[in-house]
């Protein structure tokens, strides 16, 4: 049973404030921390800040900080709801007790503090790991699958200052025949690539964007993905390493016109295209990379663009800010056969329980689920636990680098190595990345 929940002010990983929850039992005191993104969708659980510029330029969470503690904590506590079985009840509990649809009575960094601790909690009690906890709560069954890393390499959008369009141009090793190894062929690309652009750009390019990746002066996609080639050709890892791009593509979208911006970020330049431009520019790509993963090619209202492209595309199509973890939009996007899989953030949602309904909803589709990390993040490694208790295949934590990123990477070397000293089966998930459970029977 929990004994009490309490919360505190910390920093993400750009140095702005983000919510830890404490929640405490018999078993210990359990801690979370939650992530925080850039270009977020308009569908997300509202993220509550306080808004007071004297503090934090306005970026303070103390107002979600004393809605944990002086309203949802000790409400869970009168409930006698027990972490142990009970998660979804408590996740549901706090939904009912916020009774806004996107979570901005109390905040969904608020909520979602008190389920991640809660899970922990409930780990506990069990006495199991957390991956495996997640996996009872989510019904999942059969061999353990580790995941495909889709690691971003290279940084672009609102996440750098170059003047690329596209946020996330990502390398996946799924060639490798395990985690350990894929995370190591990543790490030997990535380093490839920083010698190639100081080679090309000086030393001063090799700064990093928000998720670690690079952000060097490059200005267009292919210029990008070039790069990557090079990287790889450079490693000695040619034949096994896959590209993935997230252009998310809403943040240079014009409702009114329906057009693209691929300019928006240098005032020089006038490049400007419609839709059917971007399909096109999509299909050269694909043709000429070793593309697999396409992450919100198009806005996240664009829904004629997406079917479209979906019905031509024979790669995995993951609706972000699309979706938004959220069940009801992922079934609106099944009944317009708008894409293939869905990325899993748990911010996006605001609860453990709603993050597991969204990835099952998904998995009955026959769909992709891709787990994520935020693009201001802690060293919170939730999320690898998340990726192998659901069975997902693929995930994406950034580059291989900063503490808040390697942080889950590190959980999951150490999670194939627990299971492989227990004796347990475990499946890389390698070309399959975006099968899901079916994964375990190819």
């Amino acid at each position: 049973m929990i004994e009490s929940i309490t919360a505190a002010e910390r920093l993400d990983s750009r140095g702005r404030p983000t919510v830890q929850v404490a929640v405490t039992t018999s078993h210990g005191i359990f801690r979370a921390l939650v992530p925080s993104g850039a270009s977020t969708g308009k569908h997300e659980a509202l993220e509550l800040r306080d808004g007071d510029t004297s503090r934090y330029g306005g970026m303070g969470t103390t107002r979600a900080v004393a809605n944990v503690e002086k309203v949802i904590g000790p409400a869970l506590l009168e409930s006698g709801l027990d972490p142990k079985t009970q998660l979804k009840d408590i996740d549901k509990f706090m939904t009912r007790l916020d009774g806004t649809a996107d979570k901005s009575r109390f905040g969904a960094n608020a909520i979602l503090g008190i389920s991640m601790a809660c899970a922990r909690a409930g780990a506990a009690a069990k006495n199991v790991p957390l991956y495996e906890f997640l996996r009872q709560e989510a019904r999942i069954e059969g061999p353990y699958i580790l995941p495909v890393p889709f690691l971003n390499v290279l940084n672009g959008g609102v996440h750098s200052g170059n003047t690329m369009a596209f946020q996330e141009l990502m390398i996946a090793p799924t060639a490798a025949s395990s985690f350990r190894e894929g995370l190591r062929l990543a790490a030997e690309v990535y380093h490839a690539l920083k010698a190639i652009i100081a080679e090309r750009f000086g030393a001063l390019a090799t700064g990093l964007g928000d998720e670690g990746g690079f952000a060097p002066p490059i200005t267009s996609l292919e210029h990008g993905l070039d790069l990557l080639t090079a990287a790889v050709e450079k490693s000695g890892h040619t034949g096994r390493i896959k590209f993935a791009c997230d252009p998310a593509s809403s943040e240079f979208h014009d409702k009114n016109s329906g057009m693209y911006d691929l300019s928006f970020k240098d005032d020089s330049i006038n490049d400007v295209r419609t839709s059917k431009e971007m399909q096109q520019l999509y299909k050269d790509i694909i043709g000429k990379y070793p593309l697999v993963l396409l992450e919100d090619p198009f806005a996240e209202d664009d829904w004629p663009s997406w079917t479209e492209f979906n019905h031509e595309c024979k790669i995995e199509l993951v609706g972000d800010d699309l979706l938004c973890t959220n069940v009801e939009r992922i079934k609106v996007a099944a009944e317009e056969r708008a894409c293939n899989a869905v990325l899993l953030k748990l911010n996006q949602i605001g609860t453990v329980s709603e993050a597991i309904a969204a990835a099952n909803c998904a998995f009955k589709l026959g769909w992709g689920v891709f787990v994520s990390h935020r693009s201001g993040e802690t060293t919170d490694d939730f999320i690898a636990d998340l990726v192998v208790g659901l069975g997902t295949g693929h995930i994406k934590s950034g580059a291989p680098a900063r503490g808040e990123r390697v942080s889950k990477y590190n959980r999951l070397l150490d999670i194939e190595a627990d299971l492989e000293m227990g004796g347990e089966r475990v499946i890389y998930a390698g070309p399959n990345f975006s099968k899901g459970p079916q994964i375990r029977i190819m």
